[in-house]
């Protein structure tokens, strides 16, 4: 199983950074689109180091175009040497709308359109093919030599998509290189609902002439770790995680998850509490089993075992978070999960 981790988005520093995390033995390095741009610290990663992958989880997709990314991802690959994973997602509809003042509409079926834009721009640049890609939502049929990239040696990046819904995870299957599944999901949820809809996604793909599988697709997890060297750590790290499970909670796109484990009648409460500012008594409704059901839990030594047994076979990567241990802790689990 590969391990990722997230920099942070200080220009000066993610360098030094990123390239602890490789020699520490983590497989990828992610940055994350929430207050600061996710392609420059990569930029700067990217020039300090020489296997781990460089991955944004996620790019917002809807606030930009596909030419836009598509030159983006192209330049980070080229600047990585094919190390760069383009790891989108869609947001949600107020924020496209309302903070980036972009349209929305059908978000599975424009992600798919996006995806397959983007492809054709990069086979335009990377094979010699005309540009003529005329789609719903997207069109893009000019392109001139003085516009195409000469550094393609090495090619397109990946693209990785994050899902939760079955439509998306279809979409992700169909037309992306792998799959950021949310944190806010369950096992149970995981295998009943999000595999078969990559299932079909690949057989839409196979469909269309592309060879498609979880044999050349990668599945990406970063699950809520509780851990802690004492109890006052697990204390706190139960803590945090059942905040954060409450906070995903919130949200109604979401509540099929809640209904994977029979709790879904939590969700509107959730919802009503996070409109009242009741951010830490959100936590206090997530108990002890419902907990258990998103998180792997246990001391330090057991984590990396416990997160094989429960995803190993089905997980191909994870960027978990470990609380607060110490970097021999973090060192050992990132071993253990990669050997």
């Amino acid at each position: 199983m590969k391990v990722d981790a997230g920099v942070g988005w200080n220009l000066s520093t993610v360098g030094a950074q990123a390239r602890e995390l490789e020699e520490m033995g983590y497989s990828g390095i992610q940055t994350a689109e929430t207050a600061h741009d996710p392609f420059l610290p990569l930029a700067f990663a990217a020039q300090d180091t020489e296997t781990v992958d460089l991955i944004t989880g996620i790019a917002v997709a809807f606030s930009r175009t596909p030419m836009l990314l598509a030159q983006l991802g192209h330049d980070l690959n080229a600047a990585a040497e094919g190390r760069f994973v383009l790891g989108l997602g869609s947001q949600i509809r107020p924020h496209i709308t309302k903070r980036f003042s972009m349209p929305w509409s059908s978000p599975a079926a424009r992600m798919r359109e996006f995806i397959l834009a983007m492809r054709a721009i990069w086979a335009a640049w990377h094979n010699g093919e005309p540009l003529q890609f005329t789609g719903k939502f997207y069109t893009h049929t000019l392109m001139t030599p003085f516009f195409t990239p000469t550094n393609n040696e090495h090619g397109a990046p990946r693209v990785f998509l994050a899902a939760v819904g079955p439509l998306m995870t279809e979409v992700a299957g169909e037309v992306a290189d792998g799959i950021i599944v949310h944190a806010f999901t369950t096992e149970k949820y995981l295998r009943e609902t999000t595999l078969p809809a990559l299932e079909r996604g690949f057989a839409k793909a196979r469909a269309a002439g592309v060879d498609k599988s979880f044999d050349n697709f990668e599945v990406s997890y970063p699950c809520f770790v509780v851990t802690g060297r004492d109890e006052k750590e697990m204390a706190a790290a139960k803590v945090a995680t059942t905040r954060q499970i409450a906070f995903y909670g919130s949200t109604p796109a979401y509540k099929p998850v809640l209904d994977s484990i029979g709790a879904g009648e939590l969700q509107p409460q959730l919802n009503s509490m996070s409109k009242q500012g009741r951010w830490a008594e959100m936590g206090t409704l997530i108990d002890e089993s419902m907990m258990r059901q998103f998180a792997v839990v246990g001391e330090p030594g057991r984590i990396a075992t416990e997160i094989k047994t429960r995803f190993g076979d089905v997980v191909d990567r994870t960027s978990a978070a470990y609380g607060q241990l110490a970097k021999d802790d973090r060192a050992r689990i990132v071993a253990e999960l990669t050997a």
